[in-house]
């Protein structure tokens, strides 16, 4: 199986990871082994990765390119935000790094019958994996156009959500993306000349995390990784829209302060203490060269902390 997935700001991510030879890294987000293939020879020679993905298909993928280094991985097919659980039944911690490249790879869009992409005809799915129980099909078809608007706007900070959400209901039922996609279009006012992403971009876009519950997930990692860091250890973590970098801004600011009572409080009773160093005090993105080779690389940001001793 060919890996058609690039990884992006691969050198940016072992800098920060600042990993030695004999450390143990987790790869919560595998995917094709991109970002696995670089870490695992600055690990060697007994270094380990322990590698999770949702997607048994990337899953496989994976583990092919990885042969080479089959004696020091480990992979579970599981969701992020079980990291926890599972480092701890492989008793695969303190660990040195952990990375998380979030949201939806070149390999899932790519593949029409996911559902991903509004550039292919395929069934309205967009599940990552078997854990997620509605396909976006079944939220199109089914939820109140009030409900549906509101997913659309939050997730898809998408201006026109109550207008595509009154014409998704009134093309129902919606099974195929590209037909979703037209109906988004026409919604919208239409692709006009100049625009630089396609009218339903928004709407997929926050159809997939609704689907996925990828914000929940976020949120429910962030804690599970810090706990699982050694001292000095690092979490990096690379997002692909605003509202999952805000989630990692806020967490980490949260967790480098030793107060986070309001400010407006006079006296500390929080007994809050800053667990993590900032690394990055600005997001890290993609080189202009980076961008031009691989367009997934132009929305990527790049947050990274360090656990204190």
């Amino acid at each position: 199986m060919a890996a058609a997935h690039q990884s992006v700001l691969t050198n940016e991510v072992l800098q920060l990871l600042n990993l030695h030879p004999g450390d143990r890294v987790i790869d919560c987000t595998l995917g094709a082994g991109g970002h696995a293939s670089v870490i695992l020879p600055q690990i060697a020679p007994n270094g380990e990765l322990l590698g999770l993905d949702v997607d048994p298909n990337a899953l496989a993928i994976a583990v092919e390119r990885l042969q080479p280094f089959k004696s020091r991985l480990l992979t579970r097919q599981a969701r992020f935000d079980a990291v926890a659980d599972v480092a701890h039944e492989l008793a695969f911690a303190p660990v040195a790094g952990i990375l998380a490249d979030l949201g939806v790879s070149s390999m899932q869009l790519d593949t029409a019958e996911r559902g991903f992409s509004f550039g292919k005809d395929g069934p309205l799915d967009m599940r990552m994996g078997p854990a997620a129980k509605e396909s976006a099909a079944d939220l199109v078809n089914t939820l109140p156009e009030k409900a549906l608007a509101d997913i659309i706007f939050r997730y898809g900070e998408e201006r026109k959500s109550r207008r595509i959400a009154r014409a998704i209901v009134a093309a129902r039922p919606i099974s195929r993306t590209l037909q979703l996609a037209e109906v988004v279009a026409k919604a919208a006012g239409g692709r006009r000349r100049g625009q630089k992403i396609h009218p339903a971009t928004r709407t997929f876009q926050a159809l997939r995390i609704a689907v996925n519950d990828e914000l929940g997930t976020l949120e429910r990692f962030l804690p599970q990784a810090i706990s699982l860091l050694a001292p000095g250890g690092r979490l990096v973590i690379i997002s692909f829209h605003s509202l999952e970098d805000r989630i990692v801004k806020r967490y980490f600011k949260q967790e480098a302060a030793d107060c986070i009572c309001p400010p407006e409080q006079p006296v500390c009773t929080c007994n809050h203490r800053a667990g993590i160093r900032i690394i990055t005090r600005k997001p890290v993105i993609a080189s202009a060269e980076e961008q031009s080779d691989n367009p997934r690389a132009r929305s990527a940001k790049l947050r990274a902390a360090e656990r204190r001793g």
